[in-house]
């Protein structure tokens, strides 16, 4: 079992249980004195009313091909917290005619798809639950978007694939792309993977986010990754 400490909106600390992997049945979350907070949201106020558990949200992002699902299905086989993959809330709701947006349009989804996740985000630390989120669609301004009431419930999660690493297991970074999901066919080059990665560590460096680099072995990279009762990663102090 796994005790997850942080501080609950108002100052007071709360304590909840995470039931490991061996576990078949009972709450994820116990013990969490109630707590109640008011955030102002542009022109809408929120009452966030009797917190009854101490929720943890994860974010997991950062380039296509970095194993973002991957980590979050080890996360879910481990913790047994369900996780959302954005890239299904994006398909649903271009197939469904909701948006005349393509998946081509990074850019522009990050933007439509954000706010729907970063409401998702808050309705489930009201709700006292566990989520994990994990996809591309995640700006590096996130934090801005939650007030101190919401932010020590949420975890962030940054994958950097280095050039090396890049340059040595290209053939297996491709292989490893079908080991959760069937990927449709889709082009994709060393120099794409290269460039993807260094926009988002220049993005996690300038916005001071913790990432993780993977330099040489994948699975060795995650593994303090999936202690989620330890600190989160700190954000490398040089470039590798």
């Amino acid at each position: 079992m796994i005790a997850d400490t942080r501080r609950a909106p108002g100052g007071r600390k709360t304590r909840s249980r995470l039931y490991d992997g061996g576990t078949a049945a009972g709450p994820l979350l116990s013990e969490t004195p109630s707590g109640i907070v008011m955030e102002r949201h542009g022109a809408n106020d929120r009452s966030v009313r009797e917190l009854e558990a101490a929720a943890l949200v994860i974010l997991i992002t950062g380039a296509t091909h970095t194993r973002k699902t991957m980590l979050a299905q080890k996360l879910l086989e481990k913790y047994k917290i369900p996780y959302l993959s954005i890239d299904h809330l994006k398909m649903g709701l271009i197939r469904s005619g909701h948006t005349s947006l393509t998946p081509q349009d990074d850019a522009a989804l990050t933007g439509y798809l954000w706010p729907i996740v970063r409401e998702m985000v808050k309705t489930a630390v009201e709700n006292g639950q566990h989520l994990i989120v994990e996809g591309c669609y995640i700006p590096f301004d996130w934090r801005r978007d939650f007030s101190q009431a919401y932010l020590p419930f949420i975890r962030f999660i940054g994958l950097v694939m280095t050039d090396g690493y890049i340059d040595a297991r290209f053939d297996d970074i491709l292989r490893h792309g079908c080991d959760i999901e069937k990927r449709l066919d889709e082009t994709c080059s060393p120099e794409a993977l290269k460039r993807d990665n260094r926009f988002y560590r220049e993005g996690f460096e300038t916005h001071g986010l913790p990432f993780t680099l993977i330099e040489t072995d994948y699975q060795s990279a995650i593994q303090p990754l999936l202690d989620i009762d330890g600190p989160p990663p700190a954000a490398p102090s040089a470039k590798a």
